[in-house]
C-alpha cells in the first residue's frame, strides 16, 4: 500500500467516500494524487482501473492495464481485462483472456458464461450457468436462472434443438420471457402466446411497485414483449394485427437498437413487394450504430437478405446485385443470396444468365442441388419448357420417388402426351417401392395407380403385370380382376378363360328381380328418370309402349297437316310478322294525322312517358396483383430477451 504520509491517508479517504457515493469520476481524481505521490502503487492502480469501469470509461482502463501489465500481474487484473474486452465487443480476446487462467472464480465463471453466449458456443455456455447454479449460493441466484432460461430458448431457436426440462420456475416476466422464446423454436405458437401474456402481467406488476417508474418507462420495458407478441400473430397469418403492434414497437423509440432493429425488419417482411416506401424507411433503422452485436447470426443474416430484396422490388439492380453478390461471399454454400439474384435476372428477362448461375452452384453445392433444381424447373415450366423441367425434376435423387413429385412428372408428361415417359415414371417408382417397401399402401396406391392410367391410354397388355400384382394382394377384388380379363382378351384368351372361372356366377349374382315388374313399373322409378312430370300426366294411365321411338317411328305418326302456313317474319321490328306490321303502319290509313304539328295547333303527348336513363359510371376493372418472381422473403426473425448481467 502507499506510504503512510497525512496527505496520501486523506486522499484515501476521499477515494472510500466517493466509491461509496457512486461518484467515480472524483475518486478518479483522488486516485490521480495518491499516483503522483506514490508511483506504480498497485492499489492504486487497482483502484483506478475499477472506477473507469464504472464509468464506461473501457478503452482508458484497458490502456492502463496494457501499460502497467508488469506491475499489476495477470491474475489480479484478469476479470477486469476481460470485461472490458468483452464490453468493447473483442469476444475473441476476452474468451482467451478468461481461458489462460488457472483457476476461475465466481464472478469471471459469470463473464466466461456471457463471452460463450456471445459467440453461440451454446452448449458449453449453458453446463456454465449449471454449475454455478448448483453451487453457488448469493443474491444473483435469479439473474443466473434467467441466463441459463435465455441460453435454452437460443438452443430451441437457432439450432432447433429439444431442450431438457430444467425446472427453472417463472416467478419474474424474463423467466417467462425466454420460455415463450422456447416454446416459439418449437412451434408451439397459442402456448407461447399464453406465455407471452403472463410475462406482460408480470412485467405490470413489478414495475408499478416502483413509484420512480413512469407508464412511459413501463411501456418501454414491455416493448420486447409486445414485439415478440407480433411475431407470433405473424407466424399465424394474423398479418395486420401484427403490424399494428410492430408499429406501435417503433413509435415508442425504444433505445434497444436490436429489438428496433428486428422489429422494423419484420415490417419489412409483411410489406414485401408493396408499400415499399414503407420498407425503405423501416430499412434504415436496421443499419444503427451496435446492431452487429445486438443480434444473432442468423438475424443479421435475414436482415441482409431482406435488404436485397428489397433493392429488387424497387427497382434497384445494381444494389440488389452488390448486396447479394456480398452474400454469397459470406455465406458460400447458402442457396438463398444466388436465389436472389437468379429473381433480379429474371426481372430483367435474362433467363438463360438465370439458368446458368443455378446450373453452377447445384454443381459445386451439391448438398444444397435439390432445391436449386426445383427453382430450375420452375423456370423451364414459366418459358413452356416442360420436358426439359421434367428432366430436371427426375435428376432429383431426393425427391423422384415421393409421390408428389410422381404426381406432378405423370401430369406434365400427359400434358406432353408423352404417355411412354409417364409410363416409366410409374415403373421406376414401383420398382423401388418393391425393394424398398414391398406391399405397403403406398407402393400398391402407386401400382392401382399405373394400371389406371395404362388402361385409360390403352395400354391393357403394359397393364397386365400392375393388374396381377393387385389382384394377387386381394383375390376378392372383382373390379381388378374383370380388368385383368379384359386385358388378357387382346393376348391370352386361353389365360382370360382360365381367370374367368374366378368370376362370381350369376346365381350368385341374382338379386330376384322381376324383369317384366321393372319394365311396366313408374311412379316414383320415372320421377328419378324424368325429374318433373307434365302438369296433365295420369297416374293410372298406361304408358306408350312406343314412347322411346322417335316421332316419325311411331306406327301412328300420320306426318304435319298441310294448307297452314305461319306468318312470315318481317324485317322491321323484332318479332314482328308482315301482317302485324301493315296493321300498324300509320301512313297506310285514310285519316291519318300529319307527321308534325300544324302551325297554331300542339301536339299530343304519349299517355305513359319514358323512363329516364340512369346516370351509371361502369365499375372499372382492375387488374390483380402480381407476386415477385423467384426468391421469397425469409421467415420473420426474433429478439430473444439476454439475462441480467452480474456486475
Amino acid at each position: 500500500m502507499a506510504s503512510g504520509g497525512g496527505t496520501v491517508a486523506s486522499l484515501w479517504t476521499e477515494v472510500n467516500r466517493c466509491g461509496q457515493n457512486g461518484d467515480f469520476t472524483r475518486a478518479i481524481k483522488a486516485v490521480n494524487k495518491i499516483l503522483h505521490e506514490v508511483k506504480e502503487d498497485v492499489t492504486a492502480l487497482h483502484c483506478k482501473i475499477v472506477c473507469l469501469l464504472q464509468n464506461g470509461s473501457f478503452k482508458e482502463a484497458l490502456n492502463v492495464m496494457n501499460t502497467y501489465s508488469k506491475i499489476l500481474g495477470s491474475e489480479l487484473i484478469v476479470f477486469e481485462k476481460a470485461y472490458c474486452e468483452y464490453r468493447l465487443n473483442r469476444v475473441e480476446s476476452a474468451l482467451k483472456t478468461i481461458e489462460g487462467v488457472s483457476e476461475q472464480t465466481d464472478k469471471l465463471k459469470e463473464l466466461y458464461g456471457q463471452v460463450l453466449y456471445r459467440m453461440e458456443r451454446y452448449d458449453e455456455c449453458k453446463a456454465v450457468y449449471t454449475d454455478l447454479i448448483r453451487n453457488s449460493q448469493d443474491e444473483y441466484e435469479e439473474e443466473r436462472k434467467t441466463n441459463l432460461s435465455a441460453v435454452v430458448a437460443a438452443m430451441s431457436t437457432w439450432e432447433k434443438a429439444s431442450p431438457d426440462y430444467l425446472g427453472l420456475s417463472e416467478t419474474t416476466y424474463e423467466l417467462s420471457y425466454n420460455a415463450a422464446c422456447t416454446l416459439i423454436g418449437q412451434g408451439q405458437l397459442t402456448e407461447a402466446m399464453n406465455k407471452l401474456q403472463e410475462a406482460e402481467e408480470l412485467c405490470r406488476v413489478s414495475l408499478s411497485e416502483d413509484l420512480d417508474i413512469t407508464e412511459e418507462d413501463i411501456e418501454s420495458e414491455l416493448a420486447v414483449i409486445h414485439s415478440q407478441m407480433a411475431y407470433v400473430m405473424q407466424l399465424q397469418g394474423r398479418t395486420e394485427v401484427a403490424l399494428q403492434l410492430y408499429n406501435q414497437v417503433i413509435k415508442l423509440k425504444p433505445s434497444d437498437v436490436g429489438l428496433l432493429a428486428v422489429t422494423a425488419n419484420n415490417i419489412i417482411t409483411i410489406n414485401k413487394d408493396q408499400n415499399v416506401f414503407d420498407s425503405k424507411k423501416k430499412v434504415k433503422l436496421t443499419n444503427a450504430d451496435g446492431v452487429e452485436y445486438k443480434l444473432a447470426k442468423k438475424q443479421l443474416q435475414a436482415i441482409e437478405f431482406n435488404k436485397a430484396l428489397l433493392a429488387m422490388y424497387t427497382n434497384q439492380a445494381d444494389q440488389c446485385r452488390k448486396l447479394s453478390s456480398g452474400l454469397q461471399s459470406q455465406n458460400p454454400g447458402h442457396p438463398r443470396p444466388v436465389l436472389i439474384q437468379v429473381a433480379q435476372l429474371c426481372r430483367e428477362k435474362q433467363h438463360s444468365k438465370a439458368m446458368e448461375l443455378l446450373q453452377c452452384f447445384a454443381d459445386h453445392h451439391p448438398e444444397s442441388a435439390s432445391g436449386i433444381k426445383l427453382t430450375m424447373a420452375q423456370l423451364y415450366l414459366t418459358q413452356g419448357h416442360v420436358t426439359k423441367a421434367c428432366d430436371i425434376l427426375r435428376s432429383i435423387d431426393d425427391f423422384k420417388h415421393k409421390q408428389g413429385m410422381i404426381s406432378a412428372l405423370v401430369t406434365m408428361y400427359n400434358h406432353e402426351e408423352d404417355i411412354d415417359s409417364a409410363i416409366d415414371v410409374f415403373s421406376q417408382a414401383i420398382q423401388h417401392y418393391q425393394s424398398e417397401q414391398p406391399g405397403s399402401s403406398i407402393h400398391l396406391a402407386l401400382v392401382r395407380e399405373a394400371a389406371d392410367f395404362k388402361l385409360k391410354y390403352g395400354r391393357k397388355k403394359e397393364a397386365i403385370s400392375d393388374l396381377e400384382q393387385l389382384w394377387k394382394q386381394n383375390t376378392n377384388d372383382i373390379h381388378t380382376l374383370a380388368q385383368l380379363i379384359s386385358a388378357y382378351s387382346l393376348v391370352d384368351q386361353d389365360k382370360a378363360k382360365s381367370l374367368s372361372k374366378h368370376l362370381p356366377s350369376l346365381e350368385s349374382m341374382s338379386f330376384n328381380v322381376d324383369v317384366d315388374e321393372l319394365e311396366n313399373s313408374h311412379g316414383d322409378l320415372m320421377l328419378l328418370i324424368k325429374g318433373k312430370l307434365p302438369k296433365n300426366y295420369d297416374q293410372t294411365a298406361n304408358p306408350d309402349q312406343e314412347r322411346w321411338l322417335p316421332m316419325r317411328e311411331r306406327t301412328y305418326y300420320r306426318g304435319r297437316k298441310k294448307g297452314k302456313k305461319k306468318e312470315q317474319v318481317g324485317k322491321g321490328t323484332q318479332g314482328a310478322t308482315s301482317g302485324a306490321a301493315s296493321d300498324l303502319d300509320a301512313s297506310k290509313t285514310a285519316n291519318s294525322p300529319p307527321t308534325s304539328p300544324r302551325p297554331g295547333s300542339a301536339q299530343a303527348s304519349a299517355s305513359t312517358s319514358a323512363p329516364a336513363a340512369s346516370n351509371v359510371v361502369p365499375p372499372r376493372q382492375q387488374k390483380p396483383a402480381t407476386a415477385g418472381p423467384g426468391a421469397r422473403k425469409k421467415a420473420p426473425q426474433k429478439k430473444k430477451k439476454g439475462g441480467k448481467g452480474g456486475w
